[in-house]
């Protein structure tokens, strides 16, 4: 899928990658795109996919449903790309909130970014790590630490 998706690398290479990055910041947050459905796809294709999403534990991943056009195989598979989707959240989102959780009652610099746009009341920044947080505070805290 890599090759027909005009990827210049593979699961291997990829992997190799990640481990190299971890190695020279051990703390880094990892994030993704990850695209379900694209034409040609089978379960082995798939789980692949999960394998990669397990050995990497990303922090977050924006995740796609493959936009099916009619007549392609992608649109006479919706059903199993749906549920394929919904393994594929659950399994990110898993492994999001224990990255997360691992955080729990640590007191860490956080360079402040915006006031939080779903509660006035919180500010979001980020950590050195890249992670995304959001706690107490007012607009006057943008730009600080």
């Amino acid at each position: 899928i890599l090759k027909i998706m005009n990827r210049r690398y593979d699961k291997e290479h990829y992997l190799e990658l990640v481990d190299k990055i971890r190695a020279a910041v051990p703390d880094i947050a990892l994030t993704t795109d990850i695209i379900v459905g694209f034409p040609g796809e089978t379960e082995e294709d798939f789980e692949e996919t999960m394998d990669v999403v397990r050995k990497v534990r990303y922090d977050s991943a924006f995740t796609f449903i493959y936009s099916k056009r009619t007549g392609t195989p992608a649109a006479s598979m919706e059903d199993v790309i749906k549920a394929r989707f919904d393994r594929l959240l659950k399994e990110v989102q898993k492994i999001s909130a224990e990255k997360a959780g691992a955080l729990t009652g640590q007191t860490l610099p956080v360079l402040i970014e915006e006031q939080n746009e779903q509660d006035a009341s919180l500010v979001t920044g980020r950590l050195s790590n890249n992670s995304v947080v959001h706690l107490p505070g007012t607009a006057d805290m943008i730009g600080k630490i």
